[in-house]
């Protein structure tokens, strides 16, 4: 009898592990919060002067990662970050011969992240930007609050709540969007919690900020008045000093390239921002006292907007922890981009009269500060240089990962996180081609690794290619340059005349990448997207 008894006693704690809700929390929940247009070492752990204690603590709790990369431009960061694709392959950056870039439409065959989480019995929800081909609850999201105007942080006019579209919001009702955004994924969470709590959840946090124009509650930017008076060259100079303390493995300083401006010109946007605004990175002593005071008011409504996400975030991580969820969820936190020089003014336009940050102004940081942002590399958004397509990527899962305040200095890209998380969560691929990612989860260990054949870019006809250590990048119209980034991540000495069998060969396997890609995105496209179209170059 005594057996008997112990012997139903193992079997019901077995059948338990099957059958109980407990055992169906077992999976991680998943966030992934994505900045806009925010440099590599914007936030303080990674250098940065703008106050982020919640970012630091989830450093402080996880991994960083100092070689992580994005695709350069917003829209084809979502298609990759999304579906583990590389974005000319699913028409989510241009293809020569078919609808793609911005309007264009994915393949069948690719599903993104949260249909095939839900195929594993997860519930996903989406807050924030969208800039996906589709719509979010026919993407496999349950619940969205998608902010589908870019022009203003105080009163958009096109918004969407479960695909449905919501009244414009009125000036000086209090509505600010990094805030309504983290509240809308609040609100998701604490549904999740009452009604799904057997379930596990993905939560895709997107926010605007520090997306232009740089607008900020008053209050947020007043933390850094006169923060920024030393001007961008000094200041990088100190962000600099502080990565190599944190042991980012950042090996040089970029040179500001004083003749690069805007990728995009709009002089007449330059004139409407009044005398003291300049399109070019100028040695800050070079400048007038009135320009260099209007600049100094600039990146202060930048480090504003940053801080306000920062603190949004920790209401979310507050709201997981208040749920019991927080040892059991992956957060990921990185950007979409690195930092923007572009300058122009859209929406309601540009009051030169208007306090600086407020509803009514249309400002951006420029190529100056954007230089700040994403020190110490070369370049901003839409270059492929790594100013462009550096991001920071921290990770933290305190049931996980036991790695605390760890570093990680294996090249990454935004492709990895799909296969990543379809690992940490038991989940599939729900259909073919194979991924272009890798799982990054032999990383969440000191002793793993991850290996890349190669990573690959294509934006705006500026073109990349990294293989190990070495990394060839061009310009558009530019001829192709040599970097090794072990010991020049700054891209400050060209070897292409030194070493032109290595660029012949390197140039070589981007453009076979470049042809699969281009492949794969004419597959199975309607045949009314098809058009004739120019290859990009590969030489």
């Amino acid at each position: 009898m005594k057996y008997s008894r112990i012997f139903s006693v193992i079997v019901l704690c077995l059948a338990g592990l099957f059958t109980s809700p407990v055992a169906a929390q077992t999976r991680p929940n998943v966030v992934i919060i994505l900045a806009d247009d925010m440099g590599f070492s914007d936030a303080s752990c990674y250098g940065g002067e703008i106050n982020t204690p919640n970012l630091d603590a989830l450093a402080k709790n996880g991994l960083r990662f100092t070689q992580f990369y994005n695709t350069a431009r917003c829209w084809p960061s979502r298609g990759a970050l999304l579906t583990g694709y590389y974005a000319q392959s699913i028409r989510r950056d241009a293809v020569p011969g078919v609808k793609s870039g911005n309007p264009g439409q994915r393949p069948n065959w690719a599903q993104l992240l949260p249909e095939m989480l839900k195929a594993n019995g997860y519930r996903a929800y989406h807050s924030g930007k969208w800039h996906v081909d589709g719509k979010p609850l026919n993407n496999g999201f349950d619940h969205s609050y998608a902010l589908n105007d870019h022009d203003r942080y105080f009163a958009p006019d096109a918004h969407t709540e479960d695909d449905k579209p919501l009244p414009a919001i009125k000036a000086g009702t209090g509505y600010y969007s990094t805030t309504y955004i983290a509240d809308h994924a609040i609100k998701c969470l604490k549904e999740h919690a009452g009604q799904h709590a057997k379930d596990p959840f993905f939560t895709f946090i997107a926010f605007t900020s520090p997306h232009f124009p740089i607008q900020a509650p008053p209050e947020d930017i007043a933390k850094y008045k006169d923060r920024y008076i030393k001007g961008w060259d000094a200041l990088r100079e100190e962000r600099f000093a502080r990565m190599q303390t944190l042991g980012l493995g950042v090996s040089n300083l970029s040179a500001i390239e004083r003749e690069v401006g805007p990728p995009y010109a709009f002089p007449a946007a330059i004139k409407a921002l009044g005398p003291g605004e300049v399109n070019r990175p100028l040695p800050w002593n070079e400048l007038t006292e009135a320009q260099r005071d209007f600049q100094s008011k600039k990146m202060p409504i930048h480090a504003a907007m940053v801080d306000r996400m920062d603190q949004e975030i920790g209401k979310v991580v507050a709201q997981l922890k208040a749920m019991n969820a927080y040892e059991n969820t992956i957060i990921l936190f990185l950007s979409d981009n690195g930092a923007s020089a572009e300058m122009m003014v859209r929406g309601d336009g540009h009051d030169l009269n208007a306090p600086m940050g407020s509803n009514g102004t249309f400002l951006s940081i420029g190529p100056g500060w954007s230089s700040l942002a994403n020190t110490p590399f070369r370049r901003h958004k839409t270059w492929v240089h790594e100013g462009g397509i550096s991001t920071p990527l921290i990770v933290q899962w305190p049931a996980g990962i036991k790695a605390n305040n760890d570093l990680r200095h294996t090249p990454g890209h935004i492709v990895d996180i799909v296969p990543t998380i379809l690992e940490v969560t038991g989940s599939k691929q729900i259909t073919a081609p194979e991924l272009h990612g890798k799982s990054l989860v032999p990383l969440f260990t000191k002793d793993g690794t991850v290996k890349h054949d190669s990573i690959w870019w294509l934006h705006e006809e500026n073109r990349a290619l990294r293989i190990g250590d070495w990394k060839i990048v061009a310009a558009k119209g530019g001829p192709w340059e040599l970097y090794n980034l072990s010991t020049d991540r700054a891209e400050s000495k060209n070897l292409a005349d030194e070493q032109p069998a290595k660029v012949k060969e390197m140039v070589a396997n981007w453009t076979a990448q470049h042809e699969k890609y281009n492949a794969m995105a004419l597959k199975d496209a309607p045949a009314t997207e098809l058009k004739p179209g120019k290859a990009a170059k590969g030489k």
